[in-house]
């Protein structure tokens, strides 16, 4: 072989290697350029996971705000609590308790995820329990190991040594400083959560705690204002009764009055409000006879023009008392107008028909009947009949007739 035909030989064979060299770099390029493509889409689909477990937590937290703020039921606000917590942060299982300051006790109010019946009964007094121990370190209590717990066993609790748990979390709930109960969590394996896992669970404690001190403190305004009418409904009462002292001819009267008026306003659809503002007005109807002199009021014998005429003020005296009261503002309707008549010919107004207002044309046909039913100085109580006789002779002039209907229905 001559030396010009090695020489070609030789350069093939350098630019065969050359290209070899060639696809190889190239070859490995492309496997760092693929690397680099799967960290970047891996990098991605993490950051979308991240983003989707962040909405979903900011869902539960406002499925939390929504149960707390719309209902009064505090077992409602913390079953939403306890549902979302499992479900969120995938443990097993989760209880509330709940402090009560007065009895210094501990009292589980929700849990989910336990097979036994565990904490359902649970009450913890001070120094018992590893969620008394959280409430009075004021800090979260973990323990990666229960199993390795000396301190706290649960010998004193079968069926939660039953569950076979390992983790557990014990979360304060404190709001404006104080121990609203504690958060628990519960995992039968051991569990190395994310910072992200212990910080949705931070708050979770927190929005947990706000939402029992709001359903606390809805409940402690009912109370109070609960006490607050039934004071002021004895008030009430007192103030009928005294009259009642006064006026022995009417000796209870109004108690009589306001339970029949109630049980007729019923049969024609008032309830609620209306039917509370109906029985303090009835209560009240004959507030304004403590204006009348005694010489009027207790007299034997009919009486004479100018008396009737002080008489007929005591609607107007009424509402002068007691408009000036905002709790009575609604109750006015039968002690200012109760005298009025279907016909216009009634007092103090006047009015006639549905310028009545509708508790005080109820209120006036059962004035009437319990009057005729009494004994008066001047008179013997009417037997039932001619009592009832009277009202439908009165339909239409001196009562309503859609009211006096709905009366005889009441007294078959």
């Amino acid at each position: 072989m001559s030396i010009d035909e090695i020489r070609k030989e030789l350069i093939l064979e350098f630019d065969f290697a050359g290209k070899i060299l060639a696809e190889e770099e190239e070859e490995e390029e492309e496997e760092e350029a693929l690397v680099v493509s799967l960290k970047d889409i891996t990098k991605r689909v993490r950051a979308e996971e991240q983003t989707q477990r962040q909405l979903a937590y900011l869902e539960a937290l406002h499925n939390i705000d929504i149960a707390s703020a719309s209902s009064v039921d505090l077992d409602l606000t913390i079953a939403e609590i306890t549902n979302q917590t499992q479900a969120m942060l995938k443990v097993d299982a989760v209880s509330l308790l709940t402090y009560d300051p007065h009895l210094q006790e501990f009292t589980c109010r929700g849990r989910e995820g336990f097979k036994t019946e565990a904490l359902e009964h649970t009450r913890l007094r001070l120094g018992q329990g590893l969620a008394e121990r959280a409430a009075r370190e004021y800090e979260t209590l973990h323990i990666p190991d229960l199993r390795e717990e000396d301190a706290y066993p649960f010998t004193d609790a079968p069926e939660l040594e039953k569950e076979g748990f390992v983790a557990y979390w014990g979360v304060p709930l404190i709001a404006k400083g104080d121990i609203k109960g504690v958060l628990e969590i519960f995992h039968r394996a051991p569990l190395s959560p994310s910072p992200e896992w212990s910080n949705f669970l931070a708050t979770l404690a927190g929005q947990a705690a706000i939402g029992i001190e709001n359903s606390n403190l809805f409940i402690g305004i009912q109370e109070a204002n609960q006490n607050l009418s039934m004071a002021y409904d004895t008030t009430l009462e007192g103030w009928a009764k005294a009259l009642e002292y006064r006026d022995m001819e009417t000796e209870g009267h109004s108690r009589r009055v306001t339970n029949t008026a109630v049980r007729l306003a019923r049969s024609l659809g008032l309830e609620g409000n209306k039917l509370l503002y109906l029985r303090r007005g009835a209560l009240l109807h004959d507030i304004g006879k403590m204006g009348v002199p005694d010489n009027i009021l207790q007299k034997t014998g009919p009486l004479d023009d100018d008396e009737w005429a002080i008489m007929h003020q005591h609607p107007i005296y009424a509402f002068d008392m007691l408009k000036s009261i905002s709790y009575l503002r609604h109750a006015l309707d039968i002690p200012r107008y109760h005298h009025e008549r279907w016909d216009g010919s009634g007092y103090p107004r006047g009015l006639a028909g549905e310028e009545i207002p509708l508790p005080a044309r109820i209120f006036a046909i059962v004035d009437v009947w319990d009057a005729l039913l009494s004994d008066r100085p001047y008179r013997d109580a009417w037997p039932e009949e001619k009592a009832l006789a009277h009202i439908r002779d009165q339909s239409g002039k001196h009562f309503d007739p859609r009211v006096v209907k709905a009366f005889l229905e009441l007294e078959k």
